[in-house]
């Protein structure tokens, strides 16, 4: 899908032990690039890193990305030519309870990547992952378009505004694409929707939460059931990154700054509708709606328009949200029977297979 750009180049993933990083990490390895991850311990030993054995795949290092002194020395030990940024702290409902954190790792995580990728020579390209939520959400029916207002309710979503003003900040000041004849590098930053797929077992996620009420044999607990969200496939943003990443120095003033890589409208669903179409591929499962009028706020409604990435990229989704539950769907029917690295590398291919039209053979 990426014509080879990946192949033999070194790449640096922040999380990688991450849900999105660990999906990365195994598609760039699979693409043959020299991947080098940094973060900290996955957060279950079900995780998609450590089921799809990545440790043993990659340059394995644990470090925390406010850890200056330790990022730098990655960097220049291993000189990446490529950094894909997604260290964070992810979590919605866990930022209330640790706000300080959460912005000590999201924004100032982000300024230390952003400072490595200034003092380091080799680095030329960068990709900063932050979220739908950085914008300033009023709730409306239309999309956010990537130049409109960044803001936050939550600390989370505040935390990722302020890091993309971070990014935008460095790009203008160290990395204007006008100047690119000079410094050399080209930054972006992308935001996804509600990322869904295998391995995932965060706290406070729909997918997780359906699939441990399923093995734990109990009903799961449903918050918010009537909030509308853009779901899409982990496989269907990472696809836009990897792209972006790969046209970023044919055109740098056209291609650096801020990307939507959403799903088409017919994803944007009620929650209670994901539940109820996941439970149907699992075969099991009940749900009890438990919303509460004191609980933390979040958002009802967000939407991500794409018409930047579909008409300077030609990109857009390749799955229908029955089609991305399918795929999720069938990573957790499987995960503990099969070897979980060639799980992920069959779900890849399946998707690129579909990607380039050809039909998938869906095995639930």
């Amino acid at each position: 899908m990426f014509n080879n750009y990946y192949k033999g180049k070194k790449v640096l993933v922040t999380g990688h032990t991450g849900f999105k990083g660990s999906w990365l990490t195994v598609w760039l390895e699979k693409l043959g690039a020299k991947v080098i991850g940094y973060s900290l311990d996955p957060y279950s030993d079900k995780d998609n890193f450590v089921i799809a054995g990545i440790k043993d795949r990659i340059k394995d290092i644990r470090g925390n990305i406010l850890d200056m002194p330790s990022l730098l020395q990655v960097f220049q030990d291993h000189s990446p030519e490529i950094v894909f940024h997604l260290a964070a702290q992810p979590l919605v409902r866990l930022s209330f309870d640790i706000p300080r954190q959460t912005f000590e790792e999201n924004v100032m995580g982000t300024v230390n990547v952003l400072e490595c990728v200034r003092l380091t020579d080799s680095v030329k390209s960068c990709i900063c992952i932050t979220s739908d939520k950085c914008y300033d959400n009023k709730e409306w029916v239309w999309g956010y378009r990537e130049n409109d207002p960044m803001g936050g309710y939550d600390p989370y979503s505040a935390s990722k505004g302020c890091s993309e003003v971070v990014i935008g900040s460095y790009i203008h000041s160290f990395f204007n694409p006008k100047d690119y004849r000079i410094h050399g590098k080209v930054v972006a930053s992308v935001r996804a929707g509600n990322v869904i797929g295998g391995g995932d077992w965060s706290k406070d996620r729909i997918i997780p939460d359906i699939i441990r009420g399923i093995e734990n044999n109990v009903p799961i607990e449903v918050r918010n059931p009537r909030s509308i969200r853009p779901w899409q496939h982990v496989l269907e943003p990472l696809s836009g990154y990897m792209w972006l990443c790969s046209q970023l120095h044919n055109e740098p003033q056209k291609y650096s700054g801020g990307w939507n890589f959403g799903p088409s409208n017919e994803s944007i669903i009620t929650v209670e509708t994901v539940v109820r179409k996941v439970h149907e591929n699992m075969g099991q499962g009940e749900m009890r709606d438990v919303s509460d009028s004191n609980q933390p706020h979040e958002a009802k409604l967000l939407n991500l328009d794409c018409s930047k990435a579909h008409f300077l990229l030609q990109w857009g989704s390749a799955l229908n949200i029955d089609e991305c539950l399918m795929l999720t769907a069938a990573w957790y029917k499987k995960y503990k029977s099969v070897d979980g690295y060639a799980l992920c590398n069959d779900q890849i291919n399946e998707y690129q297979n579909f990607a380039s039209g050809k039909k998938m053979a869906w095995t639930l």
